[in-house]
């Protein structure tokens, strides 16, 4: 069964979403520090890779 593929509209409201995320756990952490940035690199990790797999198939 073939994946289908992201939309831009999609692609955007994820985008969006996962700002949103970031800016939620930078507001309101108390600090800092190694694990909400380790969190932060992850999450974008997460997102980030399928979206640019997504528009580099779309290219071809």
């Amino acid at each position: 069964m073939p994946r289908r593929k992201i939309s831009n509209t999609q692609a955007v409201c994820i985008l969006l979403l996962w700002f949103l995320l970031v800016y939620i756990l930078l507001r309101y952490s108390p600090t800092v520090d190694f694990m909400t940035v380790f969190t932060i690199i992850a999450s974008g990790i997460i997102v980030f890779v399928p979206l640019y797999k997504n528009r580099r198939h779309k290219d071809r």
